[in-house]
């Protein structure tokens, strides 16, 4: 069997890190736009949960802002969820075993503004 993720979106809000006993975990959510568009003509987007546990959690809250590229290795892992009236739900989501930083979007946005500072 194999469940292995690869993802490569943007951080869509800045990451908290959230103590859950004695681990550290930051639930971030990846936008990631899809390579077609639709009827309307509009590339539209997914949005996808992902887990941070301890080492990972951190470091990626440290270095990594809302807009920022980054990659994602990990596994798909669903959670059962009962709800109210008693029935049961299942949510996936991806449980992230490593963060790769792509880019971040301020600095884009001062390499832009640096090269516009040159042209003038």
């Amino acid at each position: 069997m194999l469940n292995q993720v690869v993802l490569v979106g943007r951080l869509e809000k800045e990451i908290e890190i959230v103590e859950k006993g004695d681990k550290k975990q930051a639930i971030i959510t990846l936008a990631i736009p899809r390579s077609y568009k639709n009827e309307e003509g509009i590339y539209e987007t997914d949005f996808v949960t992902c887990n941070l546990w301890q080492g990972i959690a951190e470091n990626t809250c440290e270095y990594c802002h809302k807009g920022d590229l980054v990659g994602i290795r990990g596994r798909m892992e669903s959670n059962e969820i009962e709800k109210e009236d008693g029935t049961k739900e299942y949510k996936m989501q991806v449980v992230a075993e490593k963060v790769t930083f792509l880019s971040s979007k301020s600095k884009e946005i001062n390499n832009e503004n640096a090269r516009n500072s040159e042209e003038i």
